[in-house]
């Protein structure tokens, strides 16, 4: 769900939607000139662990999913990376390959964003 800037405005928590923005360049940048390392280790955690309370509490809240990553396919993140995060993600709360078998499901817009490869998903309930 998203609001219209005046609401936005006197929300208290309006300031997030800017910081994303900035957060998601400056990392970027640090990345691209190899100065990842002026940004602590707990910082990164603050930023992982408060994405991914958020992103869940609006998929379930929501009954919905959306895209969690920016940009289109690997504009943003590469595969090394994303799998990089999720292994450690697992690690971190003792759970392994087997949880996140048994957690996985399909998305719910697969119907609507098909394969991926520019053909039409298949219908719930078909083969």
């Amino acid at each position: 769900m998203s609001f219209p800037d005046d609401v936005r405005r006197n929300d208290p928590y309006g300031w997030i939607e800017p910081a994303a923005a900035r957060l998601l360049a400056a990392s970027r940048e640090l990345v691209v000139r190899g100065e990842a390392a002026r940004i602590s280790d707990e910082a990164v955690a603050q930023i992982m662990t408060a994405a991914i309370r958020l992103y869940y509490a609006k998929s379930d809240g929501e009954e919905r999913t959306f895209r969690p990553i920016a940009g289109r396919k690997d504009e943003e993140l590469t595969a090394t990376e994303l799998l990089c995060a999720v292994s450690e993600l697992l690690r971190a709360l003792h759970l392994g390959p087997m949880e996140l078998a048994l957690f996985y499901r399909r998305r719910p817009d697969e119907d609507v964003y098909g394969d991926g490869a520019g053909q039409p998903g298949i219908t719930r309930g078909q083969p």
